[in-house]
């Protein structure tokens, strides 16, 4: 792993960018950098207010500021290592000598063997380097460096190069470009670190701005001033005092030695222009007193100003030391405080130390746990597969079982409803008796005439009650009640005439009461067609659009069996969606007809158009009266066009008044279309393009409808302690039987509780609906 060398300062944007540029430098070799830095100056000491001579403070705070000063550079050193990230970072201090700067670096190469070296500009500038030595400090390196160095000189995240060119020195960066250039004689250096640093300069430039209008001279831009001088004073003192001495003395001598070396041998002209000479030399000698007299003033008014500035300078230090102190207390207490947290975060080290080992020695065991539990769990992925691969092959016979079930099913019942009708067609044949049930059985299957078993239409009660006499369902509906009396030979009449009109889509008696004056109906599980159609209820599902074709037939065909009937016609007197009753398969009874038999042409002529009104509600879904200027409705599903078309032709010719013209007179007319309807429907429904999509979710069964036991649709799902539904019938003989586990798991049952799953049962109820909608069998 080779090894770069970086040398940058305390500068951290700098510093950051220099290590940016090495890395990118050699980002393709793996390499380890070793981070060079000055030591802090211990001559001097950096507080809040400045640079201090370490000799104006005291030994105490001399330690307690450059361990802070030490602090601040260990926390830039951590900041350009973690910036370094995955590569090896490391930190070499170079200790300072009585060496200069420059001369150090040279050593640290030669005595590491340094062969790559990046040099950042603030480097030579943190190590309290003036800004116009940094030029030759750099300029000393490169011409100094051994052979075996390659040195690269960066400022900004950016290589540069110092060359020489006509007299000057001149700054290029890596692409040829010229930086800078700075006149030998006029020392620009500090103009070429301001192009370097443009924001530094304009920094530096608004300081002096703003001083020059204060007017007010700062100690951090009279220090250098201040250090140079003091310098010179220390250098020159001793000369100045000596020299002015042995002037004075020797001016003296001359004066004396003036007046008594006049030659005597010389005549008045002569004896003239030598004093003459010797006025010229005083008169020299004068002007040369009167200059160092005024060069001595100026340093007098110098050094008044020094010693005001470092007086001034003085007393505020004083002041902030002072603040320092009492700064120092608080974080002497802060530390105290800190050190307590610390002991009481070694305690609780301790502690999880101790419970650290207890948990390794747990992990120790785990391994050989692990490898045994992962074999056992390959030998039963292994098993699971397999009874996977079998159950899915289960799942799919059950499928097609289910399927041949379902259509089984409906075959059957098919045909025990059609043997039922030609077995009660057969007897009405034979004879017209009835059942007559006692007053205590309608009494027992009605709960006494409870209200919860009162059949309830369109929001209202009505006279009719479910009843349960001999393990069936049934209806009841009272003929003398408060508000209504109905005398025997009335309630005879009803009966005997109820028990001559038998027809599928007309709902059957089953039985009367002559005590009660009451008479049993089959039961009608769907309730009224209102109901249906205008209920709010989520367990009321839509019809469908052929479901409503089959309803307009099945009335159609009812109302048509009343007009026939012989040997006078009947008529319903009241056609509506609350007198039409449906099933458990939607298949639709006229109920509530009139029982007498005088009617005329004009009550044929009402039915036929209570009739029409009937067929258009069924087509629009809504409360229909007047003209059509409603839209299909939606829930029915997409209508066929011409199904649609057809059936609202029927419903306007029914709605027609008589003597208009396309105008049906006779019921006879009316079925003979609605046949055709009906034909086109089931020729729709046949279709696979056409309602394939609504009953193909019909014909799937969800699996949780099915009993874990049973492995049937369940019809009175609950909840076991194991989570799972199962039919209560099943699972109480499970449990009967002596079994504490469960069926499905084969853990054993927390309790024996069973909680009825209302939701579960309304879905299966929904399902129900939705199936007893005829499919044709393809």
């Amino acid at each position: 792993m080779e090894k770069v060398y970086v040398a940058i300062g305390n500068d951290v944007q700098e510093g950051l960018a220099t290590l940016e540029w090495t890395l990118r430098k050699w980002s393709s070799v793996n390499i380890s950098i070793v981070i060079l830095h000055a030591d802090i100056n211990k001559d001097y000491v950096y507080t809040y207010y400045g640079k201090l001579p370490a000799s104006y403070v005291n030994d105490e705070s001399v330690d307690y500021l450059n361990k802070f000063e030490q602090g601040k550079v260990n926390k830039i050193l951590n900041q350009y290592i973690a910036f370094c990230g995955q590569v090896q970072t490391e930190t070499l201090n170079i200790a300072k000598y009585d060496e200069p700067i420059p001369k150090r670096i040279l050593q640290v190469i030669s005595g590491h063997r340094i062969c790559k070296l990046v040099m950042g500009i603030t480097f030579l500038k943190s190590s309290s380097m003036k800004c116009n030595n940094i030029f030759s400090g750099l300029k000393y390196i490169q011409r100094n460096k051994p052979y075996f160095c390659e040195l690269y000189l960066t400022s900004g995240g950016r290589l540069f190069y110092l060359k020489e060119r006509n007299n000057e020195e001149v700054i290029e960066d890596d692409q040829g470009d010229t930086v800078a250039k700075l006149n030998k004689k006029r020392g620009s250096f500090k103009g070429w670190i301001g192009k370097l640093f443009p924001e530094n300069a304009k920094n530096n430039q608004t300081a002096s701005s703003l001083t020059s209008a204060e007017s007010v001279p700062t100690w951090d831009k009279c220090t250098e001033e201040i250090e140079e001088y003091f310098n010179q004073l220390q250098g020159s003192y001793v000369d100045e005092e000596s020299e002015i001495v042995q002037v004075s003395s020797d001016g003296l001598e001359n004066s004396r030695s003036k007046e008594l070396d006049i030659p005597k041998d010389l005549n008045p002209i002569q004896k003239t222009e030598f004093l003459r000479i010797k006025v010229g030399e005083a008169r020299d000698a004068i002007h040369t007193y009167k200059r160092e007299a005024k060069e001595s003033g100026k340093r007098c008014s110098k050094a008044e100003w020094a010693i005001n500035l470092c007086t001034s300078r003085v007393s505020d230090l004083e002041t902030r030391l002072n603040e320092e102190t009492m700064k120092r207390r608080d974080f002497e207490n802060d530390l105290h405080t800190v050190k307590e947290e610390v002991t009481e975060n070694q305690i609780r080290l301790q502690q999880n130390k101790s419970k650290l080992n207890s948990t390794l020695e747990i992990l120790k065991e785990l391994p050989n746990k692990l490898k045994s539990v992962t074999l056992e769990k390959s030998q039963h992925e292994e098993q699971l597969k397999k009874m996977i691969h079998i159950r899915g092959t289960m799942i799919l016979e059950i499928e097609n079982l289910r399927k041949q079930k379902d259509v089984m099913q409906r075959r059957i019942e098919f045909c025990k409803d059609k043997d039922a009708i030609e077995t009660v067609k057969r007897l009405n044949d034979l004879s017209f008796s009835y059942k007559e049930f006692t007053a205590d059985e309608i009494r027992a299957g009605t709960e006494n005439f409870s209200d919860h078993c009162r059949i309830k239409c369109s929001g209202d009660y009505t006279n009719v009650y479910r009843a349960q006499i001999n393990h069936a369902t049934v209806a009841v509906k009272l003929y003398d009640f408060e508000t209504k009396h109905v005398s025997d030979g009335e309630f005879d009449n009803k009966v005997k005439i109820l028990s001559r009109v038998q027809h599928p889509h007309l709902v059957a008696m089953l039985g009367f009461c002559r005590e009660l004056k009451c008479i049993v109906f089959e039961y009608m599980h769907q309730s009224c067609l209102r109901n249906v159609l205008f209920s709010n209820s989520r367990k009321k599902q839509a019809l469908n659009w052929h479901a409503k074709v089959c309803v307009a037939a099945d009335v159609c065909s009812g109302l048509t069996y009343l007009h026939l009937a012989k040997p006078r016609l009947m008529v319903h007197g009241n056609l509506n969606l609350t007198n039409i009753l449906l099933d458990c398969n939607n298949v639709a009874k006229l109920h509530g007809f009139r029982l007498d038999m005088l009617n005329d042409e004009s009550d044929v002529r009402s039915d036929i158009r209570d009739f029409g009104s009937l067929v258009l509600q069924l087509l629009t879904g809504r409360n229909w009266c007047g003209p059509l200027d409603e839209v299909l409705d939606q829930r029915a599903g997409d209508w066929p066009l011409e199904v649609a078309i057809e059936i609202a032709r029927i419903g306007i010719r029914c709605s027609c008044r008589h003597g208009e013209d396309d105008v049906y007179t006779r019921m006879t007319m009316v079925m003979k279309d609605m046949e055709e309807v009906r034909k086109m429907a089931d020729d729709r429904v046949a279709d696979v393009g056409c309602l394939g999509n609504e009953f193909s979710a019909d014909l799937e069964i969800p699996s949780f409808f099915f009993c874990p036991i049973l492995q049937d649709v369940m019809k009175d799902p609950h909840i076991a302690s194991d989570g799972f539904s199962y039919e209560l019938s099943a699972i109480k003989q499970w449990l009967d039987m002596g079994n504490n586990t469960s069926p499905m798991t084969n853990l054993e049952l927390e309790h024996q509780w069973l909680t009825p799953n209302h939701t579960l049962r309304s879905l299966i109820q929904d399902w129900h609906m939705k199936r007893s909608i005829p499919i044709p069998l393809t």
